[in-house]
C-alpha cells in the first residue's frame, strides 16, 4: 500500500475510489500528564506528549490504510493529518486521503 501526500502517483494512472480515514483519541496516564505540566515551568520538549502523538499518528495511518485495503485500493493519495485537543492530556489524530486503484 503506497501512501503519498501528493495527489498523484508518478508514472501511474489510477481511478479514485473514495475518501478513507483513520482516527484515534490518545492520552497519557495522570502521572505523565502531571510531569508534563511541571515541564511547562522550565520549557523544552515534552517527550511524553511527542511520543503519544507519534504513536497516535501511526495508529491513525494504519487504520486509514486498512480502510483503503478494504475497498481494494492500491494506494492513498493526498494523505493529510489533523489533530485536535479533546481534553487536557488527550488528543485526536485523524489521517485521511483518497483511495485509488491503479489502471
Amino acid at each position: 500500500m503506497q501512501l503519498l501526500t501528493i495527489n498523484y502517483v508518478p508514472g501511474r494512472e489510477f481511478e479514485a475510489l473514495c475518501i478513507v480515514k483513520g482516527s484515534v483519541v490518545q492520552t497519557k496516564h495522570a502521572g505523565k500528564d502531571f510531569m508534563a505540566g511541571m515541564k511547562t515551568l522550565v520549557g523544552g520538549e515534552i517527550k511524553s506528549y511527542t511520543d503519544m502523538l507519534n504513536e497516535a499518528r501511526a495508529i491513525a495511518t494504519q487504520r486509514m490504510a486498512e480502510e483503503a485495503m478494504a475497498v481494494g485500493a492500491d494506494a492513498v493519495v493526498g494523505v493529510t493529518y489533523g489533530s485536535a485537543a479533546v481534553m487536557q492530556g488527550a488528543a485526536e489524530i485523524v489521517a485521511y486521503g483518497t483511495a485509488v486503484r491503479f489502471k
